[in-house]
């Protein structure tokens, strides 16, 4: 992953969902030890301050468990509370966004749905 340091989101929140991203996508399982915040600097070539925030932030939404003098390790919840969270928070703005832009380009709700439907298949390779 590119961290995008031009952009309006923190590079600790960038960290965060990388994680969440690497847990969803199986490569960090329940009570599995994850990157420490050192080998985070590392890999993005940042402060080991900012890699411990976005640590910190997982550790608040319950992602991750500490274990003192041992690391950060992935809760057995986790996957459900990051699909929740993101389910809940990013897709629903980004639907906001998709519905808003629609309206204003007078693009009613069937050709948008249709939009949608081929677009999922051309991602599934249909």
């Amino acid at each position: 992953m590119i961290l995008n340091t031009d952009g309006t989101k923190p590079i600790y929140v960038q960290i965060a969902e990388w994680l969440e991203t690497e847990i969803l996508n199986g490569n960090f399982l329940q009570d599995q030890k994850v990157y420490s915040q050192y080998q985070l600097a590392e890999i993005f070539n940042i402060n080991p301050a900012t890699a411990a925030k976005g640590l910190t932030l997982l550790v608040e939404d319950d992602v991750l468990y500490k274990k003192r003098g041992l690391g950060m390790f992935v809760t057995e919840a986790a996957q459900a509370i990051i699909l929740t969270k993101r389910r809940e928070h990013s897709l629903k703005r980004l639907v906001t966004e998709l519905v808003s832009e629609a309206e204003q380009l007078n693009v009613g709700m069937d050709e948008l749905l249709e939009m949608v439907r081929k677009e999922s298949k051309q991602s599934k390779g249909e």
